[in-house]
């Protein structure tokens, strides 16, 4: 599955040039991705009661002007321009027409920018229940935006975005048998970057994935900010 093609070339870009244009101190400074298995990354998630009082989306603000605020584009163009296998023409007022898109989810193939959802891997709501009510507007905001994890939001279809809605995977799985261990180290990835809780349900669920079918896989997390 080709994803992240932009993300991933200028990630490369950013390692390289490292050594030439970081101090030091800047190096020193930036935060260390973790590498683990995907049972060992269950066992690091914490376990509380779920508490969705108080929950809005309006709580989390987006889509803000995305991580180049001169490029015109807002979080989810930027999104859709990481994760387009043919990367679409960008007209006035960032309006993307042509490109395509696989929908890793259902492995659908989308050539309309406008038949897609970026969907938040952990669902603000789940977010909310998850820890997230205690979060500033400002922390909120930037998990509701976040670029700093190509796992964290993901362009996929509409229908399977809306299928999932804001269920934890002890209730939705993507339909896609084999995109099923990458949502999962994903999952937990993303719940572990943001220091999200799980509750027993959604717990139980993981383990049986992490100690099963996706024992193999690997999960790689950069705690944020």
């Amino acid at each position: 599955m080709i994803k992240n093609l932009v993300r991933g070339s200028a990630l490369s870009l950013a390692l390289a040039l490292v050594p030439l244009f970081s101090s030091p101190a800047a190096q020193a400074a930036a935060p260390v991705p973790e590498v683990t298995t995907l049972a060992d990354a269950v066992g690091l998630v914490k376990v509380t009661e779920e508490d969705r009082t108080g929950y809005t989306r309006t709580k989390f603000k987006h889509w803000n002007s995305g991580d180049d605020k001169s490029d015109g584009c807002n979080t989810r163009n930027e999104v859709l321009l990481a994760e387009a296998v043919v990367v679409p023409t960008v007209g006035a007022g960032c309006k993307l027409t042509g490109g395509a898109w696989t929908s890793y989810y259902d492995g659908q193939e989308v050539t309309s920018a406008g038949s897609l959802d970026i969907d938040h891997m952990v669902p603000l709501a789940e977010a909310w229940d998850s820890g997230a009510s205690s979060w500033t507007a400002a922390r909120r905001e930037a998990y509701a935006n976040d670029q700093g994890a190509d796992v964290s939001l993901v362009a996929v279809t509409a229908r399977s975005n809306r299928q999932k809605s804001d269920q934890d995977p002890a209730d939705w799985m993507p339909p896609s048998p084999d995109a099923q261990c990458r949502y999962v180290g994903e999952w937990v990835g993303t719940k572990l970057r943001w220091d999200l809780t799980a509750d027993d349900r959604e717990l139980e669920a993981l383990k049986v994935f992490a100690e099963g079918p996706c024992e193999d896989t690997v999960v790689r997390y950069t705690p944020a900010a």
